[in-house]
């Protein structure tokens, strides 16, 4: 914190994350626990504890290389001593409960999406149900989706959860490792740290949120909902409510079926009135550039791989705004379609880059390309939105693919469109100072029709 505090002078609001690891893609059968990286106990501060296990009986993480996979799971206590001391300085934190997914190469887990077993260490967007909507025989859009989601939440009801000298243990079954008690778990370190400013409900569950049941509902934007109301009632009403969507997922879903449906799937969540933001892991592309750009004339009118003015239109324009690829060869040849909306003329009903839009406009379902007669429960500009996560790695051509990071042990293991792979510290830079022009309004690029007030909220 002392160096953070220095590199970052005019810092205010930290979001600690804390990690818990999830062990299987099929959501019927993930577990999500706490782990180390080590049980031997000798040379360390103080003893390790979470949710009532302790170190010698806990998960270890699995080894990659001549390492540990990931760094392990804080313990309780270092958790409540973090907020204290965040508090302490002046700051405000956000608690941010984090799911990493421990699955190894060569690990025979049938694998959702078809392969021969489950990729390794895959990004947690990828938990879906059994077959996923992709496959032939998908569990979605049938009760088996509700079966699977219940029994990765966990039992509602099931234990409870008893605070003590700054350590939470769960008083229930000991197998019932699922998503509710995660979440109820830092809840409770949180109301033992003399409570926290904001508090989300996880992030970037995008396999799981856009999961139908039989009956067209979406058990597991319930589930959050009901996490919701019970995160407000460990934490009372001034602790702010969120979850971190993925920036392809807060939007709406729009099924790959050629059904021509769009839902607005996640509203119940967003107009939930325990939650208090729209958050969003804002991976959005800022770019479009390739090594040619040099000599032949960049289509967007960039001068260079990180041109600030074109950084900046891009943050509300561009990919994702005004028009697409709609395949990687599209992409390879520079085959861009316009996004449009030929039904109903709501273009920002598909462009995930379109804030202003989305924000500002009530939302209709379209049942087979059919507008519902009324809207979703969002209301036009009732709450804020958050950036949850913002940035790209410091790698070449960074703003093509904001949301591909190096990972050599992973599956997601990729760098942007086009990238050479070498280091680039002013790729993250020069996103970053795109994003804070635009949306800043101390900014002198700042313009307030891109981040309008609210006229509910201010």
């Amino acid at each position: 914190l002392d160096e953070l505090q220095m590199l970052c002078p005019n810092l205010e609001h930290v979001a600690l994350v804390a990690t818990w690891f999830g062990d299987d893609l099929r959501a019927g059968h993930c577990k999500i626990r706490p782990a180390v990286t080590h049980r031997t106990a000798t040379g360390l501060s103080q003893p390790w504890s979470v949710s009532g296990v302790e170190r010698d009986t806990a998960m270890v993480v699995s080894y990659h290389g001549e390492g540990a996979a990931y760094g392990g799971t804080p313990s309780d206590m270092s958790v409540v001593a973090a907020i204290r001391e965040i508090k302490a300085r002046g700051l405000k934190v956000t608690l941010y409960p984090f799911i990493m997914m421990d699955i190894e190469g060569a690990n025979g887990l049938p694998d959702p999406y078809g392969g021969t077993e489950q990729t390794p260490y895959p990004w947690r967007g990828r938990i879906t149900c059994h077959p996923a909507p992709s496959q032939p025989g998908s569990a979605d859009r049938s009760h088996v989706v509700r079966s699977q989601v219940q029994s990765f939440c966990g039992a509602a009801g099931a234990g409870d959860f008893m605070v003590s000298a700054g350590e939470v243990a769960f008083v229930g079954a000991a197998q019932d490792w699922g998503y509710r008690r995660l979440i109820l778990h830092f809840a409770h370190l949180a109301q033992a740290a003399g409570g926290v400013d904001a508090f989300l409900l996880g992030s970037e569950l995008r396999g799981l949120t856009t999961l139908r049941d039989g009956n067209d509902a979406f058990p597991f934007v319930e589930a959050l909902c009901d996490l919701a109301a019970e995160v407000r009632s460990i934490l009372g009403p001034h602790t702010a409510i969120s979850y971190g969507a993925d920036w392809s997922e807060y939007f709406g879903h729009h099924p790959a079926d050629g059904s021509g449906d769009v839902y607005f799937h996640l509203d119940s969540l967003w107009s939930h009135p325990e939650v208090n933001a729209v958050g969003i892991d804002n991976y959005m592309p800022l770019s479009d550039w390739r090594d040619g750009d040099h000599t032949n004339p960049n289509p967007d009118g960039f001068a260079g791989p990180y041109d600030p003015d074109g950084l900046r239109e891009a943050v509300t324009g561009g990919e994702g705004y005004d028009w697409y690829y709609p395949s990687l060869e599209a992409r390879a040849q520079r085959l861009r379609t316009p996004i449009a909306d030929g039904a109903y003329g709501k273009p920002w009903v598909f462009r995930y880059k379109d804030l202003a839009g989305w924000w500002g406009n009530a939302h209709f379902n379209r049942i087979n390309g059919v507008e519902a007669a009324q809207p979703t429960g969002w209301v036009p500009g009732s709450k804020p939105i958050w950036f949850t996560e913002l940035g790209c790695p410091s790698v070449d051509k960074g703003p093509n693919q904001p949301n591909v990071f190096p990972d050599p042990k992973s599956a997601e293991n990729a760098v942007p469109y086009f990238s050479d792979s070498g280091r680039s510290d002013i790729a993250q830079h020069r996103l970053l100072e795109a994003q804070a022009q635009v949306w800043d309004p101390a900014s002198p690029k700042f313009d307030a029709a891109k981040n309008p007030a609210s006229p509910l909220y201010g």
